[in-house]
């Protein structure tokens, strides 16, 4: 198995429309082969933790393996998604995760 932690920070005004495309693509993500988990999440104000940031959104993601994480991002539903979301976001980082324990 496979985890993928994917922060984007979107830029101001633009959250709506970011949200949007993510509601459009959950579905398809979820129904590709090795999908585990796809998840849309932002951050949660309850006083532990970094403070909340309301223009950050996480995707928590679980793939069965590398293979099916490689073919999700070679997916042309995810090559449209990245094109669509250049221009929405502030920045972005992605960590990759094997499981230990």
């Amino acid at each position: 198995m496979v985890h993928v932690i994917a922060r984007m920070e979107i830029k101001k005004g633009q959250m709506e429309k970011m949200l949007g495309i993510l509601t459009r693509l959950v579905p398809v993500v979820r129904a590709e082969a090795g999908c585990i988990r796809y998840e849309v999440c932002q951050d949660a104000n309850i006083g532990i933790g970094t403070p909340a940031n309301p223009q950050a959104l996480t995707i928590v993601e679980a793939w069965e393996s590398p293979e099916h994480l490689s073919a999700h991002l070679a997916a042309p539903h995810m090559a449209t998604f990245r094109d669509d979301v250049a221009s929405l976001r502030e920045s972005s980082s992605v960590t990759v995760l094997n499981p230990k324990i």
